[in-house]
């Protein structure tokens, strides 16, 4: 064997020695590596936060109890028993009320190997007992994925797959204006594995031709500083109000492509109509825009001028739309980059998420390589993702969804794997009260994150590092074996092993393993991806000889993509798959629903919260962005991300003007508060963003306790705060970056954490 690998969603790496003295160094061709990867070793091997043996809730084992799910003991128990229980909960759900009152969580970001991948595994496991409710979208780009279909004909995997590469941005863009920056810390991680991280690179080399950057973020870090870019903070959440300034400035100064919009749009007469105020009686100059923003409107225009005189690329995190209303970032941005014609030009148009993971822009051939088949789920109900919660709370309700209306089902067991929504789901106090809801939680995991402790059965799981898997992304070049090099922590197994257990005793196991263990289901991987490298002329080796290698680098190709680029060419012969064949800047598709809060072309909507409201005086706007030290909340038991702790809290960065207001130093430990929750934090002092917000990243293991009768997170995540609400009645995207929060210095003798250290065991 040649070397041993290891891959993950925050990058790829060299195996060197074993056991006790396993470290992992990053591939040497990784031009940058991420920091999260120095925590992954440690948080495998941390005792306190590992699960050792299956565990059952007591208050569940003794009597069904569910008023105790998010603070009772555990029962350990072995094997056997623990699956003998599950498989008959399972059984007697499906037998008394159907597969309806199934709910099969799980995300994405598990683990970067192709066969054990967890939302696939729980999907196929539960699709051969008759199927789940299931969850659609993402957490990250729920607006874009039900809104780009009606503006561009685009699926958003495909917009993005199809984006302006990098090196034409490189040689031909002269203005890269980024809202909500593009960021090397985002950038770090990408969904299936990455063997490179180039964002940073890229960047440098656009820089480095001459263009101009403008960063326009509440956080100047969202840009590296080497970019020298030009830093503009909008209040949080106006991203929009701007936008719409900017093209009101286009109007009055008649710097508007209208051959482009007349060719390539329609429903510009709409907007038009809009912005300059011929249809509301309000004109959306960039001096209205000022007031919302809190921009100088000079400034706006200066802008918008810069804008019509360069080869402009207008860039939109997927963060922006993370908000209440956020579709109307996502449309406006594409709008204004119609306006200034530059959609289908070289170093122009229109981006949405370059940097928010790696592989956005990445020249190259996309291969679309197999993955396991989850079969066939016959339950048709689905939630969007982000509406857990009422889910849980309102089994029967009605709620909408791209141009439909739904209905909640009645859920009795939740079974979730990969993923842990007591990080990624917004005000997690109100969770906690939905997740007493089902009568059972069922929960596969590697840690005892804050979802295990208010599961009622847990099955402990191998980490990627304690089984073997391949890593293949259709956006990397790199093939990769991923040897198994620690042995299965405490009694964990996989869970491709649970389910084998489980299918057993359900009378399924044929139909799920189809009679093949982990190194058949590797070898079928591979033998299919062989099959699909030979259409694209790709030779792939054997399967001991890749397993010998541990890598394998696909041909580079010099492909590069132009987003539009046919379409520009001739629109006649190439329309785009919208009703009209063009651009949709006003859907008459959406403007037919009557929603109040996604009509049907771009507007400025106030936000359930935000700082221009009556009321928000003395209040900050929170934004809680990705960190640098985990991907999410994985590895937060390690030690980087805990190395990077204030006192053992997740560190908030605050304005220093805001610091000295209330009475804050350096280090000092704060209460962030609203009428959701309770959070502490250790204040971090920067001059790097707006005095009137608050900059706390998503992640840190969720660790309510009663301090002086009051409940507060004493660990320091944000989601303890935030507001859970569809961003709107068309995608139900969430809405995590629209929330205030007040602030002060905590006074009180500080809590010890929990969350790291094993829960309350008791004996049978």
């Amino acid at each position: 064997m040649d070397e041993r690998y290891a891959c993950a969603h925050w990058g790829s790496y060299v195996a060197l020695g074993d056991r006790e003295a396993l470290r992992l160094e990053p591939v040497a061709d990784d031009p940058a590596p991420s920091v999260i990867g120095e925590g992954w070793v440690g948080a495998v091997r941390d005792a306190g936060s590992r699960i050792r043996r299956p565990a059952i809730r007591r208050g569940w084992l003794d009597g069904r109890d569910r008023s105790n799910r998010n603070d009772d003991s555990f029962v350990e128990v072995g094997w056997d028993e623990a699956l003998d229980i599950a498989a008959a909960e399972l059984r007697r759900v499906i037998d008394v009320h159907g597969n309806r009152a199934i709910f099969g969580g799980s995300y994405g970001w598990a683990s970067a190997g192709r066969f054990h991948h967890a939302q696939s595994q729980l999907k196929r496991f539960l699709n051969t007992v008759g199927g789940c409710v299931s969850a659609v979208d993402t957490y990250s780009h729920a607006t874009g994925e039900v809104l780009l279909p009606h503006i561009t004909g685009m699926s958003n995997r495909q917009f993005q797959d199809e984006m302006n590469s990098w090196p034409l941005l490189a040689e031909h863009c002269q203005l890269l204006v980024c809202f909500g920056g593009i960021s090397g810390r985002t950038a770090q991680v990408m969904s299936s594995g990455t063997s490179r991280h180039e964002v940073d690179g890229w960047l440098q080399r656009i820089h480095a031709a001459g263009a101009r950057i403008v960063t326009i973020s509440p956080n100047r870090t969202d840009m590296a500083a080497g970019l020298a870019p030009e830093w503009i903070a909008p209040r949080p959440n106006t991203d929009t109000a701007l936008m719409i300034g900017l093209a009101y400035a286009l109007i009055e100064t008649d710097r508007v492509d209208r051959g482009f919009l007349a060719r390539y749009t329609v429903g510009w007469d709409h907007l038009e109509a809009y912005l300059t105020g011929r249809s509301d009686g309000v004109a959306k100059s960039p001096e209205w825009a000022a007031g919302i923003t809190g921009l100088a409107a000079a400034s706006i225009r200066a802008l918008a001028a810069d804008m019509a005189s360069n080869r402009t690329m207008i860039s939109v995190a997927w963060g922006i739309q993370r908000a209440d209303h956020g579709e109307q970032p996502l449309w406006m941005g594409l709008a204004l980059a119609a306006m200034l014609g530059g959609i289908g030009t070289p170093g122009g148009g229109f981006a949405f998420g370059y940097g928010s993971t790696t592989p956005v822009g990445r020249p190259g051939n996309h291969v679309n390589w197999p993955s396991l088949a989850q079969g066939h789920n016959p339950v048709k109900d689905f939630i969007p993702v982000a509406r857990i919660s009422d889910l849980l709370l309102d089994p029967g309700g009605s709620f909408t969804y791209d141009g439909a209306t739904h209905r909640y089902p009645d859920i009795r067991l939740v079974y979730w794997v990969g993923g842990n929504p007591f990080h990624h789901h917004q005000d997690l106090n109100r969770l906690a009260a939905a997740w007493t809801r089902p009568e059972t939680v069922i929960v596969n995991e590697i840690w005892w994150t804050a979802t295990a402790r208010r599961a009622d059965i847990v099955f402990p799981v191998c980490s990627p590092l304690e089984r073997a898997d391949i890593m293949m992304n259709r956006r990397d070049p790199a093939l990769i074996f991923m040897q198994k090099l620690l042995p299965a922590y405490g009694e964990s197994r996989s869970d491709y092993d649970v389910y084998c257990g489980l299918a057993k005793r359900l009378g399924t196991l044929a139909a799920f393993s189809e009679g093949r263990d982990e190194e058949g289901w590797l070898r079928h991987l591979w033998s299919a991806a062989t099959a699909v490298a030979a259409k694209q002329d790709i030779a792939l080796p054997d399967f001991a000889a890749f397993r010998a290698m541990g890598r394998f680098d696909c041909p580079r190709t010099d492909t590069t993509r132009l987003q539009f680029g046919a379409f520009i060419e001739d629109p006649v012969a190439n329309p785009l798959a919208t009703p009209s064949g063009r651009i949709e800047l006003n859907s008459q598709w959406i403007a037919d629903l009557g929603l109040a809060d996604c009509p049907g072309h771009p507007v400025w909507l106030e936000p359930a919260e935000w700082l221009g409201q009556p009321g928000a005086d003395g209040m900050l706007h929170l934004v809680s962005g990705q960190p640098l030290t985990r991907l999410h909340s994985q590895l937060d038991s390690g030690p980087r991300s805990r190395s990077s702790k204030i006192r053992g809290r997740e560190p908030v960065y605050l304005n220093p003007e805001t610091a000295r207001r209330h009475g804050i130093g350096d280090g000092d430990i704060v209460l962030l508060s609203n009428r959701r929750g309770r959070c502490l934090a250790g204040a971090v002092l920067t001059g790097d963003i707006r005095p009137d917000i608050a900059w706390l990243a998503t992640g840190a293991w969720f660790d309510p306790q009663r301090v002086d009768g009051e409940l507060i997170d004493v660990h320091g995540n944000p989601n303890t705060l935030t507001l859970d609400k569809g961003c709107s009645g068309l995608s139900q995207g969430n809405a995590a970056h629209t929330t205030l929060v007040r602030i002060e210095r905590w006074t009180g003798q500080l809590p010890p954490l929990t969350v790291f250290s094993q829960p309350r065991f008791a004996a049978r």
